[in-house]
């Protein structure tokens, strides 16, 4: 029962890089450009799978080469598509990632593509399929917002433990919080979703009670340098991030969801898992792309183990 099934979306990357991210109206020169792999749901596949977990991908891609080149892809890694079809209705998703080298942001378009024909109906009859084998279901908002309710109604319905990245962030009907385990929003997706504007710990955590208020166990607020704020069992605890240089941010967020699911589908207490995620999040914005910079287990053992953390001053410990 420790297997993952990922509810998302599978897209494929077009990277550009640039010095620093141009503004409204501005043209910048450009010195790297790359395609690949990519989208909330597949990128949080393949951290699960690095993990270690057994994990299962369901999604749509369009019947074209980018979907036969993203199921191959998928394959690659040994992620289960047997619930990953290819659709004439519609094109493969294409996220446009424009990178900044200066301090690693990024900017995202995104174009949803096939990802948007992902129906409740083909969710739940994965799930069915899937209940007496995967404990865990990680889902995020790049498919249609029924259909993620639909997910999150029916893993619970086949206690299966729900992880919801609530992102790219959309108003959702309050009754499925309490069929949520796990919530891992960032700061503004925590004040959006809560109408609690964070911009500190006493403000995250603030949020962090109005998610637990309404039925959801573990809530995890991850705070870019400032580590994460993580309520569980009704305490607080701030879990500061590790020590590393950062060149792109791209797919950090996936990573720390994907390990997170995973280790909580392998039976990790929720602070160990916890720290599993910060430290593959980590190391996945020490290298440039999604897919590509996410971390095998071993190196997120090894960070773990002789790492150091950044102190409230920034500075490590």
């Amino acid at each position: 029962m420790a297997g993952v099934v990922v509810v998302g979306s599978i897209n494929v990357d077009m990277v550009a890089s640039c010095e620093r991210l141009p503004g409204a109206g501005e043209t910048v020169a450009g010195d790297g450009f790359s395609t690949g792999l990519g989208g909330k749901g597949a990128n949080q596949a393949v951290a699960a799978r690095r993990f270690g977990a057994v994990t299962q991908m369901v999604g749509r891609v369009g019947a074209d080469s980018f979907g036969r080149d993203a199921i191959t892809q998928l394959h690659a890694e040994g992620i289960d598509t047997t619930f990953l079809a290819a659709t004439d209705a519609a094109p493969t998703g294409v996220a446009h990632i424009r990178v900044g080298q200066t301090d690693g942001q990024n900017s995202i378009v995104v174009i949803s593509g096939a990802n948007a024909t992902l129906t409740p109906a083909a969710v739940e009859q994965a799930l069915r399929a899937r209940a007496g084998s995967a404990s865990t279901v990680v889902v995020q908002l790049e498919v249609p917002r029924e259909t993620v309710e639909a997910t999150i109604r029916a893993a619970a319905a086949h206690d299966m433990r729900v992880v919801l990245d609530p992102a790219p962030v959309v108003a959702l009907d309050p009754s499925i919080w309490r069929s949520v385990a796990v919530v891992t929003p960032n700061e503004h997706e925590a004040s959006v979703l809560t109408g609690i504007e964070v911009v500190d710990h006493d403000s995250a955590r603030e949020a962090a009670a109005w998610f637990g208020a309404r039925g959801v166990d573990t809530v995890a607020i991850t705070l870019a340098h400032e580590g994460a704020l993580v309520r569980h069992d009704d305490r607080y605890r701030i879990h500061r991030p590790f020590a590393v240089c950062a060149i792109d941010t791209t797919a950090a967020g996936d990573t720390f969801t994907g390990y997170l699911g995973a280790a909580i589908a392998e039976g990790r207490a929720v602070p160990r898992a916890i720290d599993w995620a910060m430290a593959a999040g980590a190391l996945a914005v020490t290298q440039p792309g999604a897919t590509g910079s996410i971390p095998e287990r071993v190196a997120v053992r090894e960070l773990m183990e002789h790492g150091s953390r950044r102190g409230p001053n920034g500075r490590g410990y």
